[in-house]
């Protein structure tokens, strides 16, 4: 077989199995895929809430959470990420169970590792290009509306605003440089600090100042970065 030259995604697989989380990651990332892994609910719902990953690989029968409360409560914080679920359970009703609390694809153990990477992609292909949205804690941003939201509340936000916001929520929770800013709302030659700062201003003018807890922090001569809610 010809080496597949397609582009490495972001995985994150929650299975207690393991065995199989091993064997997962195993071949992912021979794939050329970047695997991260949790073996239980509560650890995966938290490293899920950080974010940068492109498709989550979610069991279902986990220990401390199971998989369809933890899909349930990632989806009502707003992270749009597509999660592929996997299970022992085979009946229809358990499946329509997945999908409703916000699965986008669903695979019945045991299952082959080529079939789990081709929903992988298909997952990311499918649910991406309709909706970019992102997300973190009770902030979510959708760059094709260029509209914001947060704890109900709905912002419309400026081309500059959104794309500053947009590389948070992506880089969240690590620090994003200035100049990764300046580049993503500016392009490579245009922008300055001064600029950058009022942008930033303004943006923690509709999505911070109305709220008890600020999201966007400021880390002193580097940049800035996002933390989730208390």
């Amino acid at each position: 077989m010809a080496n597949d030259t397609r582009v490495g995604l972001r995985v994150l697989v929650i299975e207690d199995q393991h065995d199989i989380a091993a064997n997962i990651w195993d071949f992912l990332e021979r794939r050329g895929h970047v695997v991260d892994h949790c073996a239980d609910g509560v650890s995966g719902l938290a490293r899920a809430m950080d974010g940068g990953f492109d498709v989550i690989v979610l069991d279902l029968g986990l220990p401390r959470l199971d998989g369809l409360d933890l899909c349930r409560q990632l989806r009502a914080a707003g992270h749009g990420v597509p999660v592929l679920m996997l299970t022992a359970r085979d009946t229809l009703d358990d499946k329509l169970r997945g999908f409703g609390e916000g699965a986008d694809d669903y695979m019945v153990k045991p299952f082959a590792m080529h079939e789990l990477e081709a929903r992988i992609r298909a997952v990311n292909r499918r649910v991406q290009p309709a909706s970019d949205r992102l997300g973190l804690g009770g902030l979510g941003y959708d760059p094709a509306t260029m509209l914001a939201t947060r704890e109900g509340r709905t912002f419309v936000l400026t081309r500059l605003q959104g794309s500053i916001l947009a590389t948070l929520l992506r880089d969240a929770p690590k620090v994003t440089s200035h100049q990764r800013l300046l580049q993503a709302a500016w392009g490579e030659d245009g922008g300055d600090m001064a600029a950058l700062h009022t942008q930033v201003y303004e943006l923690r003018a509709q999505i911070d100042r109305p709220f008890a807890h600020p999201m966007i922090q400021s880390v002193r001569g580097i940049g800035y970065r996002l933390v989730a809610l208390p």
